[in-house]
C-alpha cells in the first residue's frame, strides 16, 4: 500500500510555494513492538484470505496487494466489519495516491492537501490507529492557518503528523499547533525535540541513486 505521505517534489506546475510541517506527539514505540501494528498487519491478511478464496484465488499469498479491485468490490460484502474496514482503508489509500498523483500533476494544491486530510481520517476511522494524543494533534493541524492536509506520518500508532502548509503561514502554522497541543497534552508537550516540536520542512527530490 502506498501512503498519502510519501515524498514530495517541488515542480514547477504549482502556483505557490509550500513548506512541510513536521509535528512531534511526544509518542515513541517501535512500531515491531506495538501490539496494535502487528494486529493490522494480521487483519490485513485475514481480510486478502477471504477475498482470494472468496473469488477462486485461494492459492495466492494472503497480502492486499494480491486482492484485484474488482474482486474487492465484488466480494466485500463477506468480510467480517473489522476486516472490512481494514480492507476499506487499504484500497481507499491506493485510489487517494492516484488521485494525488494527479491533484500534484496540475498544481492543485487545495485537492492535494483534501486527499491528505481524507488519508488521515481513514487511517482513524478504518484502520484505527492513533493514540489519542496523535489523533489530537492532527486535528489541531487541520485547523492550523495556511494548512492545505495533514495526516499522521508512517503507521500512525506513535510518532509525528505531517501537514502540507502554504509556504507563507508556515511559521504562523507552526506556532499555532505549538500552542494548542501544549494546551491538549502539556505533559507529552513537555518531552518534545528541544523546545522545537514543530518543524518547518522543504521538500526534497525524489528518491535516487547517488
Amino acid at each position: 500500500m502506498q501512503t498519502m505521505d510519501h515524498k514530495l517534489i517541488q515542480g514547477p506546475e504549482l502556483e505557490k510555494p509550500f513548506r512541510i510541517l513536521l509535528a512531534f506527539s511526544g509518542l515513541r514505540q517501535a512500531l515491531t513492538t506495538n501490539p496494535g501494528y502487528n494486529l493490522r498487519v494480521a487483519e490485513c491478511q485475514e481480510a486478502a484470505k477471504v477475498l482470494l478464496t472468496a473469488s477462486g484465488n485461494s492459492e495466492l499469498e494472503p497480502t492486499l496487494c494480491n486482492v484485484e479491485h474488482a474482486v474487492y468490490e465484488a466480494h466485500k460484502h463477506e468480510l467480517k466489519p473489522v476486516l472490512a474496514r481494514r480492507a476499506e482503508h487499504y484500497f481507499s489509500e491506493n485510489m487517494r495516491v492516484t488521485k494525488g498523483l494527479e491533484a500534484w500533476a496540475t498544481g492543485n494544491l487545495e485537492e492535494f492537501g483534501k486527499l491528505i486530510s481524507a488519508s488521515g481520517l481513514s487511517s482513524i476511522e478504518n484502520y484505527e490507529c492513533g493514540a489519542e494524543p496523535l489523533i489530537q494533534l492532527y486535528k489541531i493541524l487541520l485547523k492550523a492557518p495556511g494548512v492545505y492536509g495533514a495526516r499522521f506520518s508512517g503507521a500512525g500508532f506513535r510518532g509525528c503528523c505531517v501537514a502540507f502548509v502554504d509556504a507563507e503561514k508556515a511559521e504562523e502554522a507552526a506556532s499555532y499547533v505549538k500552542d494548542e497541543y501544549e494546551k491538549a497534552q502539556p505533559e507529552f508537550a513537555k518531552k518534545l525535540n528541544g523546545g522545537k516540536p514543530v518543524l518547518i520542512c522543504e521538500a526534497g527530490d525524489s528518491a535516487r541513486v547517488l
